[in-house]
């Protein structure tokens, strides 16, 4: 072959912490080249991409609120993937646990308890675990792939919602629209702000990242889930158990994708809807890679993300681009990550040495 890769002894610890940004700049490369092929100025274009959005105190609430759900979801990607377990069904476990957060919600609507709220927020969180937890017993007892489990319940979970919205959770007085009724005041994230739609899941934002920072770094078990990632056979050397490893990184994980999806439905939406999650488990993927799997990268890479969601959506009422902008860009920039990573743990070599011709055989004696 004219090119081979052969594994590095070390990586540099600079490069891959510097990898994102270069995979971030490469992004702003290619979508400049895009944006002048469709005739638009790309400056022009990036700055109402990426800096009209944020122009303003409500921008940058509206910011935050895109970015709640997308932070909830990779951090609980992280502690799965610090495990090299492979969850791709964030977005499933985000509709579970807003379709669950909301059956309750709907049958509480006249609740003035100060239990309401937080009976909602735990049935979100519960049924997103249990989500998770099919594809870990599916691996536990199976060895099943977790990758091809995970992403098959995300289309059941979805249509398991709309199912839902069209039928036992259709609001009766909602005009026939597939939609939830409004849920009580009592089941409602209070705002932050009184002119802002701002909600009290930006707390539970900076309290996951707190405690998934001092799990993975801090405790016995986040040590347990780190050897897991980079080597089974030592962990199981070590008396670690694999399989209760598993259970609980994926627990954690569907848990805060759960509590995701119901922190969206009780805060800026109000009510469950079809289009509850515009693909916020997926990009949550990308964001914890960019990331780093670090609480604090994620923090970073999420608000990067965010501001992709809210620019793409200015983007298309200014500047008539389409709707897949946002996703164009997910794509593009975990595509450089990767081969950011690529060049980062393995060294390409270019065999140019040409082949000897094989000898002719010598001719038979007459």
């Amino acid at each position: 072959m004219l090119l081979t890769l052969e594994p590095r002894l070390q990586q540099s610890r600079r490069h891959l912490l510097l990898s994102p940004l270069l995979a971030g700049l490469l992004t702003l490369l290619c979508g400049g080249i895009l944006f002048a092929a469709l005739g638009h100025d790309p400056l022009a274009t990036f700055h109402v991409l990426l800096i009209e959005p944020v122009q303003d105190l409500y921008g940058i609430s509206e910011l935050l609120i895109k970015a709640i759900p997308i932070l909830l979801c990779a951090l609980g990607l992280a502690v799965a993937y610090q495990a090299r377990i492979w969850n791709i069904g964030a977005e499933g476990q985000l509709l579970i646990g807003a379709l669950a957060g909301s059956a309750l919600a709907v049958n509480i609507i006249d609740w003035n308890s100060a239990l309401a709220l937080p009976a909602v927020i735990l049935t979100g969180v519960l049924a997103g675990a249990l989500w998770a937890a099919l594809a870990a017993w599916l691996r536990t007892h199976f060895n099943a792939n977790e990758i091809l489990t995970t992403i098959m319940l995300n289309y059941i979970a979805l249509n398991l919602l709309l199912f839902c919205v069209h039928g036992p959770l259709k609001d009766p007085n909602g005009f026939s629209f597939p939609e939830s009724a409004m849920f009580g005041d009592a089941s409602r994230l209070p705002l932050l702000f009184e002119d802002l739609r701002l909600h009290a899941g930006f707390y539970l934002v900076l309290l996951a990242a707190v405690v998934v920072w001092v799990l993975l770094s801090k405790s016995f078990l986040g040590f347990q889930i780190r050897v897991l990632g980079m080597d089974s056979r030592a962990a199981g050397l070590m008396g670690f158990r694999e399989k209760r490893l598993v259970w609980l990184a994926l627990l954690i994980s569907g848990g805060l994708a759960g509590l995701a999806g119901v922190c969206e439905v009780t805060g800026p939406i109000g009510q469950l809807v079809p289009q509850v999650s515009p693909g916020y488990g997926y990009a949550a993927i990308t964001v914890a890679f960019l990331g780093r799997l670090n609480p604090l990268g994620i923090l970073i890479a999420g608000l990067l993300m965010a501001l992709l969601y809210l620019g793409g959506e200015n983007a298309q009422m200014s500047l008539n681009l389409p709707q897949s902008l946002t996703e164009l860009f997910q794509g593009m920039m975990l595509f450089f990550l990767l081969a950011c990573d690529l060049l980062i743990h393995y060294r390409v070599r270019l065999n140019l040495k040409k082949r000897q011709p094989a000898a002719l055989p010598e001719a038979a004696s007459a």
